[in-house]
């Protein structure tokens, strides 16, 4: 079993971020082994990157799904986005306060963001929006000379094609240690289905603060996943998710994979004989190997306490307040700012429209006899289309094929499963559902664990599946090349009292 940092760095070598590996450490899954082919004397260059099971061999795919994805995003998303700043530029700005030395704005919200989604205290103006996808930007700020010369929605085109990347080296991984009965190409597939046949698609193409921090979290949740698996490591895996907490806090939720897993594989077998994982650490705790799941949590904490202590010293120096969660939003002026005051940014009063807008929203169709007042063939509410409409696949994973003898994969099906349903359980109590999307954008949050579980699955990749999966591209290219372009706005039922969910009578 070898190291993987090689090909996960060359993938990285396409496009500015930070590197990945997915070696293996002690306690590793008893799958299928892994196999580092070296090149054959003789062989032409070419052969030599392409021997199968080769780092070098995912390095070419990995680079291949980034370029096809960068490709796709960078026509998707335009020209303006591509040659000029975004209108909602919060990053660029929060970047440009730091290199002056100061965390607010020095001359308030910039007039071409009509004061949407900054925070006011104490008459002061910030940017509510945890910070890291600003330290990506503050270099490119810096060469840049100001907010308005860096070009923010083409840097985050460029990072958009890191996840699917990413997520197809978590996949191989996956199959490398016998855990999914997917193929090499099977793995390819279901990342460009995840890059083209799910919401992350139009998040990828939009560029704009709201979009930019689902893109960074997409990534580092990718990448967190990669580390996680098998506990391999734990100091990577603490960072990615510490940063995904500096950019989308609901993904630090996806915190007990690697609990479950550092659980597994610092568990010994029952009685001198391996009877798999659920039997091991389901009432046996006298089997776990305490100081060696000790050191594994240790490692995993520290980057994430640091995160902790980097929000708690922001909120002390903007707000007088050391605490460790953020409460930024709270400061917003917006016209819904009222409701955010009573029933708080999270709570019960939310579920349900959340609900209804996550599971429920469908295209509304022409009244009857009067489809001239469209003037389109069918209107899309800006709350966002229901998550099984535009990416049908998640319905496969209420049924997974080929588990019922194998304790391996039930273990990691539902450490992963589990691991996706809190921070989708933490956006439905939020206090809108994404409003303004063509699809529900929150569930980038947890996207990446969701084709995990299509991968552990196993279900045929044929007939109805890829039905679904051309369903799903369809509708999310048609989001990705109409939403927010002005041109298209027929297609599109915008309220903005956020009251209007369905269909009125």
């Amino acid at each position: 079993m070898q190291d993987d940092a090689h090909g996960t760095r060359a993938v990285l070598a396409c496009a500015p971020s930070m590197t990945a590996t997915d070696s293996t450490t002690e306690g590793a899954s008893k799958g299928a082994p892994r196999v580092e082919a070296g090149p054959r004397a003789g062989s032409s260059s070419l052969a030599r990157w392409l021997e199968a099971e080769s780092r070098s061999r995912r390095l070419l795919i990995g680079c291949g799904i980034y370029v096809t994805c960068a490709v796709v995003f960078a026509a998707l998303a335009g020209p303006q986005r591509l040659t000029q700043h975004t209108q909602y530029n919060h990053y660029a700005h929060l970047a440009d306060a730091w290199l002056h030395g100061r965390q607010d704005l020095a001359h308030g919200p910039p007039p071409y963001a009509q004061n949407n989604d900054f925070a006011e205290y104490k008459g002061k103006t910030y940017i509510s929006f945890p910070p890291f996808p600003a330290v990506l930007m503050l270099p490119f700020v810096k060469l840049a000379g100001s907010p308005e010369n860096f070009r923010d929605g083409q840097f985050v085109v460029w990072l958009a094609a890191l996840a699917p990347a990413f997520l197809w080296l978590v996949l191989e991984k996956l199959r490398r240690t016998g855990r999914s009965a997917r193929t090499e190409w099977q793995n390819a597939v279901l990342s460009l289905i995840f890059a083209f046949g799910s919401v992350y698609f139009f998040t990828a193409v939009e560029g704009t603060v709201w979009f930019a921090a689902l893109v960074v979290g997409t990534s580092l949740s990718a990448l967190y996943v990669l580390w996680a698996l098998d506990a391999e490591q734990p100091v990577l895996a603490g960072l990615a998710l510490g940063l995904t907490y500096l950019t989308r806090p609901s993904i630090l939720l996806l915190a007990p994979l690697f609990a479950l897993e550092a659980l597994r594989v610092s568990s010994g077998p029952v009685d001198g004989a391996d009877v798999g994982p659920v039997l091991r650490t389901i009432g046996m705790g006298r089997h776990v190997r305490l100081g060696a799941l000790a050191r594994r949590y240790a490692l995993f904490a520290a980057p994430i306490l640091l995160a902790f202590a980097v929000v708690a010293w922001t909120n002390w120096t903007r707000y007088g307040r050391a605490s460790p969660l953020y409460f930024d939003h709270e400061f917003l002026t917006v016209g819904w700012h009222a409701r955010m005051l009573r029933w708080g940014l999270f709570g019960y009063h939310f579920l349900a429209k959340n609900l209804g807008v996550c599971l429920t929203s469908l295209p509304w169709l022409p009244p009857k006899g009067d489809t001239a007042a469209f003037s389109a063939p069918f209107k899309i509410n800006e709350h966002g289309l229901a998550l099984w409409f535009t990416t049908p696949l998640y319905l496969w994973l209420l049924w997974p094929k080929g588990l019922e003898n194998d304790r391996e994969r039930q273990w990691l099906y539902a450490a992963v499963a589990i691991s996706a349903a809190l921070p989708a359980a933490l956006d439905l109590f939020y206090q809108n559902p994404g409003w303004r999307q063509f699809g529900y954008r929150f569930s980038n949050d947890y996207a990446v664990l969701l084709f995990v579980l299509l991968a552990i699955g196993g279900r045929p990749m044929r007939g109805l599946f890829a039905a679904a999966a051309a369903w799903g591209i369809a509708w999310n290219v048609f989001g990705a090349a109409t939403f927010d372009k002005a041109q298209f706005d027929r297609f599109y039922f915008r309220d903005g009292s956020q009251t209007v969910v369905y269909q009125p009578d």
